[in-house]
């Protein structure tokens, strides 16, 4: 009985992830407290970097498989049947279900050419594309690392499941940083590439907008992009279909829990499948390094294209129909911290300069932008 008791027993501390665990286990459940405190201290996209930081936490826990069924990888097991979501694409598009049930695209229909701004700031993604593949990179994977330009966590994550899955961790990870640190890099580019008489600019009151429009806009949206690319029909169909449930004033309740509760449950599931995939032998490579990289140039570019796009267009424009260059930056789909720092920009210069449903515009444009920036990269690689 002791011997069984005893084998046992050292079976048991073998199996521990004390016994397991090996020095870059460690750093990544670093990684992954730093994210969470990020998330609490600096108040940095929380609803995302806690789910992603504590899934970090959970995949890099050291264990022994022994037919338990308990981790990421293994059939059957829980968290694999969660990673699913990931793998297989379809938390993205639900994830955009919501966006669109959430999102007003009044601002856009007031004053459509800031779609424009919106379509320049999709340049960071090819910028990124050529670069990666300059640096070695396969077309597949250098597509799933550009996209990362748009600041898009879902779109990224849908990309690169179906190009380069073997990446989807570090490039849905350094997607959602960027996103949270949108308020660290943005504002950095802006005041650089402006002057103080453009930062000053006030735009002229919106036009209102009808509820027919409104209701018009979901529906030839749809048909105007999927027709040109419909490889982007998961993401847009679903973007515009939310839309449709909240302006078509019928569907209340059902734009509510796309926009909500099901959106809260995707968004928490997708950030913990996410975090758990980055496995320290997979995540601590030389590649990761460089998909950090990169996709902070694509950010950086992104952010510079819209505003520069701006500058362009101001060439062209009458003088009472200038528009703040301070809203390029909104191009970049991370709604609405975006549309928010540029609002937050304006008023350091101009007190009752109000900017904030100007870059809206930009702003959820840059969601449609980066979607079919998705779609036509998909429809071309795959």
């Amino acid at each position: 009985m002791w011997d069984f008791i005893g084998t046992k027993l050292n079976d048991f501390i073998t199996y521990t992830g004390f016994a397991c665990g090996e020095w870059s286990n460690y750093i990544m459940i670093l990684v992954g407290i730093f994210f969470i405190w990020l998330a609490i201290k600096k108040d940095f996209e929380p609803l995302l970097l806690i789910p992603i930081g504590f899934g970090i936490i959970l995949g890099n826990i050291p264990f022994k498989s022994v037919g338990l069924e308990i981790g990421l990888y293994e059939d059957n097991a829980v968290l694999n049947f969660f990673y699913s979501g990931v793998k297989e694409g379809w938390y993205p598009p639900l994830v955009f279900l919501g966006i669109g049930a959430m999102t007003d695209f009044t601002a856009l229909l007031a004053n459509p050419k800031l779609l424009l701004v919106g379509g320049a700031a999709q340049f960071g993604i090819f910028g990124a594309y050529m670069i990666a593949l300059a640096l070695g990179f396969e077309p597949n994977q250098a597509a799933g690392i550009a996209i990362i330009g748009g600041a898009d966590g879902p779109t990224a994550i849908f990309l690169s499941s179906k190009l380069s899955p073997n990446l989807m961790g570090a490039i849905a990870v350094c997607a959602y940083s960027y996103m949270a640190l949108v308020p660290v890099i943005q504002p950095f580019f802006m005041k650089l590439l402006t002057t103080n008489k453009e930062r000053v600019i006030r735009m002229k009151p919106m036009r209102h907008v009808s509820q027919t429009e409104r209701i018009i806009f979901p529906i030839i949206g749809l048909l105007m992009t999927t027709l040109i690319i419909p490889s982007g029909l998961p993401l847009l169909g679903m973007l515009f279909f939310g839309n449709l449930l909240k302006e078509s004033t019928k569907t209340t309740r059902l734009a509510k829990t796309a926009g909500s509760a099901l959106n809260d449950i995707v968004v928490m599931l997708l950030g913990l499948t996410v975090g758990c995939s980055t496995q320290a032998s997979e995540f601590l490579t030389s590649d990761t390094i460089k998909i950090f990289a990169l996709g902070a140039f694509a950010f950086i570019i992104a952010t510079c294209s819209g505003v520069c796009f701006v500058k362009l267009m101001n060439l062209f424009l009458p003088k009472d129909k200038k528009i703040n260059p301070l809203i390029g930056n909104a191009g970049v789909s991370a709604v609405p911290m975006a549309a928010r720092i540029s609002h937050n920009m304006g008023l350091q210069y101009d007190k009752h300069n109000y900017l904030l449903m100007h870059a809206m515009a930009p702003n959820v444009a840059g969601v449609i932008g980066s979607a079919i920036a998705a779609g036509a990269l998909l429809g071309f690689l795959n």
